[in-house]
């Protein structure tokens, strides 16, 4: 319950995450003559051949990453595939009333009432009319014989910056290996064609919706979940990326954020150190820095030099150039400019100068083909670290299956098994990044009540995610934060934005109605006249966008000085050298703060800190293993297997006998149950303290083998430095009636 003082309904502790109420407020046009596209669940008791979903809401639920999301489709907007050319030539030869003089393109076009028409991947046109030409132009689209696909656009219930674009592309995992045979009964009633293994995932497979189908990807998908032996099926999406800054403000033109002695609104230290790294290394051309965005200028000067610019790719047009060509693919050169720019006596030097630079084009959405693009790229071509300053362009969408593993191989596949260091800029509302938030006073109220915000990609266990603090070693006013964060690095200062289709660019509200403090940064620009400014650089860039390359600059200088280590072995560095800067003031818009460290050394605000280049870069050129490491390590599981009641909470200990103080830990869990998502999850210390491992949200799956572990489970992250003699206890909570489980096996293993 959230109150004046309590705005953000936590009373002092993180909130769990709501189960979604999926009879949300109707839209005003469905209000107006007492329809609603969605109807309350059914009882858990009451038949649904969609595994909890209920009957006529199965192409309005998407099931993904564990979590349920309420679709609505869009009253303006849907998706073609035109059909190969021979087939469109076919088509116009048998009767079309169009003439031979148009492409069969141009044709299919002027023969539906286009507004506007958007390329997307998957080789997909979004497509926009009138609302009232919506359902006849589909129709329209579907028999004409020139389309292999055409499919509906949906938005995501209370979530006004999401537009979803279904592809025909399913993931499937299988309780047990494939077989023909089992494709033949199961899948190709369903018109889906196989097309490969996802790789890295056990009995994972890709598959394509056929011609056959009898319905869309969303549908099928949830059908295939009632199968037993499915353990999880996922349509491929598309949503928009947005870049994690929009520039706006204009202050000062110099690179306080490397190192500065003092100033106009510079407080002491509140740079990064890169002159002490610097004595040590600038960074090594061996060391590959991708930097994966809108477009970035391989043509500036300050990215010419030997070996500088290394596998360029250009994913949105399918080749090597990743340069910009539209008015607003300016994000990338900016950031490619803090992390790497060279050091050649003109214009402004990156972080790591010396290390090369890997340009990535991004497609502008994140289906699971582009994020799988972007990862598998990065990680075939030798980067060693990956540089993502944007997330998805919705309030809350959990990753899917593919995009996880997409990334998961990313760090631990890279760099000969090494792993490639990720990092990904926080976002730019002052908002959690695994939360809940009591949201008024937005514009046409797109955002009202209890609202879930999630960062998908930040919270992803194997990511080093960076917020923003200020050249006066304060929180960014627009910093994302939470549990997840892991660190911050200086930026500008500026309101809290974002851009939402029905509003356009706004500041997030409340309004801010005191002044800033804070410089800007200065970075690379378009060469030119395009970009941000009219020449070559600019200090109108920011926002944690220009945090997360400060970060992965930082981790490119560590890694020419120590190539071997590995992504945990970083992320300890960091943790463990970054300045535990202060601020004590209340955030403006919501009245707390979490601007201080808890017993672990982590700030909601700040993650374990500011980055200090010198220190880290000197920790990594010592080699030596860091003073937290365990000294020796206790294993203790259960001995026989735990029968789980229904609508109870039942409970299992472990005894450790072994004294000290906690530096490391993991739980490992087995269990099955009919329905995992009535089902919660707690870790009960020696001392007391009740730790939420597992939440309700892994729908109707019926078995759960997973660890948890302060990096994917970071609330764990309070048990450390506290003793680990003594009773754990597994808390098993079952919500709802009709379904049990069994417990098989539950461990511990503990560094002391």
């Amino acid at each position: 319950m959230s109150s004046a003082s309590d705005p953000l309904g936590w009373n002092g502790q993180r909130s769990q995450t709501p189960q979604p109420n999926l009879q949300p407020n109707l839209r005003p046009d469905l209000q107006s003559t007492g329809q609603s596209s969605l109807q309350p669940p059914l009882p858990k008791g009451q038949s649904s051949p969609f595994g909890g979903v209920p009957e006529g809401r199965e192409g309005l639920i998407l099931q993904r990453g564990g979590e349920e999301l309420v679709l609505l489709k869009s009253r303006d907007r849907f998706t073609v595939r035109l059909a190969p050319e021979a087939r469109v030539d076919a088509f116009l030869d048998s009767g079309s009333r169009f003439s031979a003089a148009e492409s069969p393109a141009e044709s299919f076009w002027r023969m539906l009432p286009v507004l506007d028409r958007q390329p997307l991947p998957s080789g997909l046109q979004g497509v926009r009319v009138a609302e009232a030409d919506l359902e006849a132009a589909m129709a329209q689209a579907r028999q004409s014989g020139a389309t292999q696909y055409v499919s509906h656009v949906y938005e995501l219930h209370n979530d006004p910056r999401a537009q979803i674009y279904l592809t025909d592309e399913l993931t499937v995992q299988l309780a047990q290996p494939l077989t023909s045979s089992l494709v033949t009964a199961l899948m190709t009633p369903l018109g889906l064609v196989y097309e490969r293994a996802i790789e890295g995932i056990e009995n994972t497979h890709l598959f394509r919706v056929g011609k056959t189908a009898p319905e869309n990807p969303v549908k099928l998908a949830n059908r295939l979940m009632t199968r037993p032996e499915v353990l999880l099926a996922e349509p491929n999406v598309i949503i928009p990326s947005q870049s994690s800054y929009r520039p706006k403000d204009n202050l000062y033109s110099r690179q306080w954020y490397l190192h500065h002695g003092g100033g106009t609104e510079l407080s002491a230290n509140s740079h990064i150190n890169a002159e002490g790294a610097w004595d040590v290394t600038r960074g090594d051309r061996s060391v590959v820095i991708a930097i994966a965005d809108d477009a970035i200028d391989i043509s500036h000067p300050d990215f010419q030099g030997l070996g500088k610019v290394v596998a360029p790719r250009d994913l949105r047009e399918q080749d090597f150039s990743p340069l910009p060509t539209g008015t607003d693919d300016n994000h990338g050169t900016a950031v490619a400019g803090v992390a790497v720019a060279e050091e050649n006596g003109q214009g402004i030097v990156g972080v790591a100068p010396g290390c090369a630079m890997m340009p990535i084009r991004t497609t502008g959405f994140l289906d699971d083909a582009s994020v799988e693009g972007v990862f598998d790229w990065a990680r075939t071509k030798g980067a060693a670290v990956v540089c993502c300053s944007w997330g998805a362009g919705a309030v809350r969408f959990p990753l899917s299956l593919r995009q996880r593993a997409a990334m998961t191989r990313a760090a631990t596949q890279g760099r000969n098994g090494k792993g490639c260091v990720i990092t990904f800029a926080a976002g730019n509302f002052n908002r959690p990044l695994n939360s809940t938030v009591q949201e008024q006073g937005w514009p046409k109220n797109v955002l009202t009540g209890v609202t879930t915000w999630l960062n998908g990609y930040a919270v992803h266990p194997d990511v080093i995610t960076v917020g923003a603090c200020t050249s006066q070693n304060k929180k960014a006013a627009y910093s994302n934060w939470g549990d997840e964060l892991f660190i911050c690095a200086p930026s500008n200062n500026a309101p809290p934005a974002i851009w939402l289709e029905q509003t356009g660019y706004i500041e997030v509200p409340p309004k801010y109605n005191t002044r800033l403090p804070g410089a800007p940064v200065i970075t690379t620009d378009r060469t030119g006249t395009a970009g941000y400014s009219r020449d070559s650089y600019t200090d109108l860039f920011g926002g944690t966008s220009s945090a997360c390359p400060v970060v992965a600059g930082v981790v490119g200088l560590m890694l020419s000085v120590n190539p071997n280590l590995t992504v945990a072995e970083v992320k300890r560095i960091l943790q463990q050298t970054a300045d535990k800067i202060l601020d004590r003031d209340p955030d403006p818009q919501f009245n707390v703060n979490f601007g201080t460290y808890e017993a672990n050394g982590h700030s909601r605000w700040f993650g374990y800190g500011k980055v200090n280049a010198a220190k880290a870069v000197q920790a990594a050129a010592a080699t030596v293993p860091g003073a937290t490491k365990p000294q020796q390590q206790v294993t203790v599981k259960s001995a026989a297997a735990v029968k789980i009641g229904d609508r109870a909470m039942t409970q299992t200990a472990l005894q450790v006998q072994q004294t000290g103080l906690l530096k490391s830990l993991t739980i490992q869990v087995d269990l099955e149950h009919g329905y995992l998502g009535d089902l919660e999850l707690r870790l009960v210390s020696p001392s007391q303290e009740s730790i939420l491992l597992q939440s309700r949200i892994l729908g109707r799956r019926t078995q759960l083998q997973t660890t948890y572990n302060p990096t994917n489970t970071p609330l764990l992250k309070r048990l450390l430095q506290k003793p680990a003699q003594g009773q754990w206890l597994l808390q098993m909570t079952d919500h709802a009636t009709t379904h049990t489980g069994t417990l098989k096996l539950w461990q511990l293993t503990l560094g002391v």
